[in-house]
């Protein structure tokens, strides 16, 4: 049994490739894709009226990379700034929303949480996998501007709609960085 437990530790503790680190990051990635799904079907449940509006379509988080066609190790870095900015805005429909209602007990507040947790996650990955070390992992992002449109209660559910929409986006995005990254890596065993 010792010798199980001692066997399970040293298993643990070994290094992780960099092929591992790159599939479990693409797994991670299409696991916030598919949470942040459900979290804004658990919304949309919760606030019927979005069945009948859309909110504007432009991109809230939007980067510029510094050259036209970025490499692959760019677009991770572009790709973790992008989700810090997503962090942000989660931490601050997060605040906003206990503010106007308070701490709701529900699957809608659980799935949001289980969301913030994960973006976390996979922001330590991307910048594991980045070689530029010195990524944040923590939300960029201040909690300052108003709402959309006509502000208050309304206001603040179409912005939660269209935060909630960036961050399947951006998960979407992180999905197919991520996988080039790693079909890269792949080719680069292989040779």
């Amino acid at each position: 049994m010792a010798e199980q437990e001692e066997q399970t530790v040293t298993e643990l503790d070994a290094p992780v490739d960099e092929h591992s680190r790159t599939e479990r990051a693409v797994a991670l990635a299409r696991l916030l894709h598919h949470e942040c799904t459900n979290l804004l079907q658990l919304y949309k449940e919760r606030e019927t009226f979005l069945m009948d509006h859309t909110p504007d379509s432009g991109r809230i988080v939007s980067l510029s990379p510094d050259s036209e066609e970025p490499s692959t190790e760019e677009k991770v870095q572009l790709l973790h700034s992008a989700l810090r900015q997503c962090l942000g805005l989660l931490h601050c429909v997060i605040q906003k929303e206990e503010e106007e209602w308070g701490e709701l007990e529900c699957d809608y507040e659980t799935m949001k949480k289980s969301v913030r947790v994960r973006l976390e996650h996979l922001l330590h990955s991307t910048k594991d996998l980045s070689k530029a070390r010195n990524l944040e992992v923590t939300p960029d992002h201040r909690c300052t501007e108003e709402t959309d449109g006509a502000g208050g209660a309304f206001g603040l559910k179409m912005w939660t709609y269209r935060v909630l929409l960036e961050l399947i986006h951006w998960a979407d995005h992180a999905v197919q960085t991520l996988h080039v990254l790693h079909s890269e890596g792949e080719g680069a065993e292989e040779i």
